[in-house]
């Protein structure tokens, strides 16, 4: 059986998420939000991802990279496939994939929720981009709105959707 397994991002009006290797926004209250959920559950990402990481392993989480050098992450697990990272979780682990926009896309098919920062933007430029998904498939599960204030440039909401039962 396979775990529970939610994509988290801050997506831009055009899905846009990141420029040569960095996010494209600074929201205070998306990386709170994103610490909380992930905390004390597995997260997955590709190698660029976790390279992108100020101070490496992300604290207090298992960290899985995918990458195809079996290179050794200080603080991290390596695979060579989603499919073989996935298969050394349990069936009860939170599994979060962090990015980036390639591992999105092969995740997307398995996933059973996804944690949305949905950003009231978008940028001049940007060159990863969250995949498109179908909102039929999707009813959201959470929504909070947030306007934009001394700590943040955009308005922004939080939204979690969760799979359709078919």
């Amino acid at each position: 059986m396979m775990p529970s397994i939610s994509l988290i991002a801050a997506v831009a009006e055009n899905k846009a998420i990141g420029l040569k290797g960095k996010l494209l926004y600074w929201l205070p209250a998306d990386l709170k939000r994103f610490k909380a959920l992930t905390t004390g559950h597995t997260i997955i990402m590709g190698r660029k991802t976790f390279e992108s990481l100020p101070n490496g392993a992300l604290p207090n989480r298992r960290n899985l990279v995918l990458s195809h050098n079996k290179q050794n992450y200080l603080g991290a697990v390596t695979f060579s496939s989603l499919t073989e990272a996935l298969s050394s979780c349990s069936a009860d682990e939170n599994v979060y994939i962090i990015g980036g926009a390639s591992v999105y896309a092969e995740a997307l098919p398995f996933a059973d929720r996804l944690c949305l920062t949905e950003i009231h933007d978008t940028p001049k430029e940007a060159d990863a981009f969250f995949p498109a998904f179908d909102l039929g498939e999707w009813e959201v599960a959470f929504c909070e709105k947030h306007e934009k204030d001394e700590k943040h440039a955009q308005d922004f909401d939080f939204i979690d959707y969760v799979k359709k039962r078919k």
